[in-house]
């Protein structure tokens, strides 16, 4: 199968997808009630869509094509509203996180759809461990080349990404000591990481089709990098997200990528290479275990430097271009939380100090998403 040609997207519009938990309202387990969700939801017109996901207690929705921060937090509000709306109906809630805290992943059941079914007949126990929740954000890239060019200057800021959006510190009932440990479970997959560091688009054709001669890929859906190109979307697709706890921090996070991707399209800052992958596991590792609070190391310089302060150096650099698209607000929500600590980890551990209790903490998340105040 040859790679899909790369359609014609208009640069930095934005489309954003977010993976949420459906429990019930008794003790805010997962609950297996996608399948009703997806049914109440087909009966309203919704900017998007509103899909399943690996399992049964997990659903997906996605903006359409935006071109502001303001836009997609205009549609998640949309949807938000009427997935509360027909949780409900069935007396359940819907959660953000990108971990539930104390699912047990051996409970969880395989959505009925040929992909799915298939990835569970591959991976084993790893599609049940799936039951994690993440947000992807598109941005519209001029042509292919520039996409690539765009994915690889993004790498740099994987780390920023991560720390920014972590929300998920618990697993099986247990404090990981992880802002994110969401992404452990991702890395398992044999085609996860980081995508070639190739700058053509007819260097990636080249590299596509020597993996779909082996057999092991036979289309991008099959790769499950930290970014990778979407061809059939004219985007490059930013995957390390945790799912926020509010779909303000969803938006506000799609801000802060089309700010960056505006000033690399605007300045080209610097020219990608192989040795900018030198330091990207070591600082994707320290972005997951310690959030905010971990150390940085410069691929250009190899200066190590606090992440919290690049953060917030790299917000003032973007500055002006976040002003031209709108996303000032966004950047000023993540810089003001970036200046005190504070992420969605850090929240759903303070909750579980007051309470001593995960389903009450999932209890307040619930009502976070939702937009009631606690």
């Amino acid at each position: 199968m040859s790679l899909e040609a790369f359609h014609h997207s208009e640069p930095l519009t934005l489309g954003v997808e977010l993976e949420l938990q459906l429990v019930n309202t008794h003790d805010y387990d997962l609950a297996p009630y996608a399948e009703d969700m997806l049914r109440l939801m087909h009966k309203t017109p919704l900017p998007g869509s509103v899909v399943p996901e690996m399992t049964n207690s997990m659903i997906e929705i996605s903006t359409g094509v935006c071109h502001s921060s303001s836009e997609v937090l205009g549609q998640l509000t949309q949807i938000r509203d009427a997935l509360v709306k027909s949780a409900d109906k069935l007396n359940i809630a819907v959660v953000g996180g990108g971990t539930h805290p104390f699912q047990q992943w051996h409970e969880r059941r395989i959505y009925d759809k040929p992909r799915f079914q298939e990835l569970s007949q591959l991976y084993g126990y790893l599609s049940k461990q799936f039951t994690i929740f993440g947000q992807h954000v598109h941005i519209g890239c001029p042509d292919a080349d520039a996409a690539l060019l765009m994915l690889h200057r993004m790498s740099r800021y994987i780390p920023h990404c991560i720390a920014l959006s972590a929300s998920s510190p618990y697993v099986q009932g247990q404090d990981t000591a992880f802002d994110s440990a969401r992404l452990n479970s991702v890395f398992a997959f044999p085609l996860s990481g980081r995508a070639p560091c190739v700058l053509t688009w007819s260097e990636f054709e080249q590299y596509f089709d020597k993996m779909t001669h082996t057999g092991v890929v036979k289309s991008m859906k099959d790769f499950y990098w930290d970014i990778r190109p979407k061809p059939e979307y004219g985007t490059i697709e930013i995957r390390v997200f945790d799912t926020p706890l509010t779909i303000e921090r969803a938006a506000a996070l799609a801000g802060f990528v089309q700010s960056l991707a505006a000033w690399f399209l605007a300045e080209q800052p610097f020219t990608p290479c192989e040795d900018d992958y030198l330091v990207y596991t070591y600082n994707r590792f320290q972005a997951c275990r310690f959030g905010l609070d971990a150390v940085y190391v410069d691929p250009a310089t190899g200066a190590h430097m606090p992440l919290r302060e690049h953060i917030l150096q790299t917000l003032d650099h973007i500055a002006r271009h976040a002003g031209s698209h709108g996303a000032s607000g966004a950047l000023h929500i993540l810089r003001g939380e970036t200046a005190l600590g504070q992420n969605d980890a850090r929240w759903l551990r303070e909750r579980q100090r007051e309470e001593q209790l995960l389903a009450e903490v999932s209890r307040q998340a619930a009502l976070r998403f939702r937009g009631q105040p606690l």
